[in-house]
């Protein structure tokens, strides 16, 4: 089983390699093979590809945004002709099961190129303001050179979330993905030169948190977009704060998932899952915090139980499997460590809580893991854990669970579950969060913004809101008379 890029890195339109980089190789989650050998990023070769970047954006952000938008459609279209073969590559090089990847994951990152490249002619649009005599205007500028650092979670996608806005706005980019999942975003660059996008204009290179660095200190550099972990991002954001570079952060949470004793049970069992388990738990936006009125406790655990335990769990490239292996055995290890620290603090494993007994091989399974009677100083309640692994803990009423479910120093996301519309509406307007549900958890469509707020991050992924985060507003007064002056 291979995977092996005919380079490490794209720069300027064609693969490059610097065998002076540091080696690493790429993994199959599923059976630790090792499917890619690559190198990182050195010095020179960043400096190349922010060079190839500064070089292209001028003359792309001179054309119009109607050409633009065509070449990223364009993108799409042909990302959708080979979503199977995208889709394969995606499970090789994060593990998730191809009945995910092939609905979930490089059909987002078309979604992307095509929304971006249809609003684009209209969506960077200025104002016009009257001044009696004089007027003034607006206008969105491109910012120039940006950089996108990815994470390995969602690899095509978060490379297609942040190319699509900075590429229709006008902008260059240079993308790092995740040194564990560095496969996709090269065929992301493939797709985008077949496309028509002119040499330069985004460019992948690969490295590790040695790389981030000479990436966000460069002084061509004029935004940084980083998907990440909370701990990640304050680096990063203080890096860039320090040179004045403007800067969205999509970082990690610990969200909390509200479901009242009116809500369809069935429907919030499923969001639950949806909202744990999927992706093997590796998603930042889970609510990995699901409080149960008390009324319905019993009877949400025993239906969320026997559902757990019929996930199909085995080899992701079998469109059967339910459920793939965690991204690296270190993450698997991390999260064996959370569970154990649960058991130790006194919650009520309800289900799995180890590794799966019919799986075999070097692959990084576990199983998915439900606690219940978890308490809200419980580590496993207060910390991202980023594995297949829910927290069911208890409330009484609506003002009780509002403030616990604030009571976090992350606000990336909630949901609530209740057959009340007023009163969900009621509860997501008193929860800190970036972006919330109702009746149902996690669903991200390019048309709507996605980000946190609190220690989750700034700025925001996707819709048009995305485009204010790649662009700057150059503001013109015209004055129509002769100037007086006092002197």
């Amino acid at each position: 089983m291979r995977a092996q890029p005919t380079a490490s890195h794209f720069i300027d339109g064609e693969y490059v390699e610097d065998t002076e980089g540091t080696a690493f190789d790429s993994l199959y989650p599923a059976t630790g093979e090792v499917i890619a050998r690559l190198h990182a990023a050195t010095p020179a070769i960043v400096e190349k590809a922010i060079a190839a970047a500064k070089r292209a954006q001028p003359e792309w952000a001179a054309m119009s945004p109607t050409a633009r938008g065509r070449i990223l459609r364009r993108a799409a279209d042909i990302m959708r002709e080979r979503n199977r073969a995208l889709s394969e590559l995606e499970t090789l090089d994060t593990g998730k099961p191809i009945q995910e990847t092939i609905v979930a994951d490089p059909t987002s990152g078309a979604d992307s190129f095509e929304f971006f490249g249809g609003v684009i002619p209209a969506g960077l649009n200025g104002d016009y303001i009257p001044l009696g005599g004089d007027f003034a205007y607006t206008k969105r500028v491109p910012l120039g050179v940006c950089v996108g650092i990815g994470a390995w979670n969602y690899p095509q996608q978060i490379a297609c979330w942040k190319a699509a806005p900075a590429l229709a706005a006008g902008n260059a980019m240079v993308f790092k993905p995740s040194e564990n999942t560095p496969l996709g975003a090269l065929k992301i660059a493939e797709i985008l030169i077949e496309a028509g996008l002119p040499k330069g204009l985004f460019n992948v290179i690969q490295g590790d948190r040695s790389t981030g660095p000479l990436l966000v200190n460069h002084p061509d550099v004029a935004k940084v977009s980083l998907t990440g972990s909370v701990p990640t991002g304050r680096k990063v954001a203080a890096a860039a704060a320090g040179n004045l570079k403007h800067v969205t952060m999509e970082l990690g949470g610990k969200s909390p998932l509200i479901v009242f004793d009116d809500a369809d049970l069935d429907s919030a069992v499923g969001g639950a899952m949806l909202g744990n388990f999927y992706s093997t738990g590796q998603v930042c936006s889970n609510g990995t915090r699901v409080f149960v009125q008390k009324a319905i406790k019993q009877e949400f655990l025993s239906k969320l139980k026997a559902r757990t335990e019929n996930i199909v769990i085995g080899e992701p490239l079998d469109e059967a499997t339910q459920m793939g292996p965690m991204v690296s055995f270190e993450q698997r290890q991390k999260v064996l460590s959370y569970i154990d620290k649960g058991k130790a603090e006194g919650a009520t494993l309800i289900t799995g809580g180890g590794l799966p007994n019919h799986v075999t091989g070097e692959g990084y399974y576990i199983q998915p893991t439900v606690f219940a009677d978890v308490t809200d100083d419980m580590t496993i309640a207060r910390e991202e854990i980023f594995g297949p692994v829910m927290c069911v803990l208890d409330f009484d009423d609506e003002a009780e669970v509002i403030a616990r479910a604030n009571t976090t120093e992350f606000g990336l996301a909630a949901g609530v579950f209740t057959a009340d519309l007023t009163r969900g509406h009621r509860v997501v307007d008193q929860l800190d969060a970036g972006t919330l549900w109702i009746n149902t958890y996690n669903l991200c469509p390019v048309e709507i913004p996605f980000g946190g707020s609190k220690q989750s991050g700034f700025g925001r992924e996707n819709s048009l809101a995305a485009l204010e985060h790649y662009s700057e507003l150059k503001t013109v007064y015209v004055g129509m008379g002769k100037v007086e002056a006092p002197y």
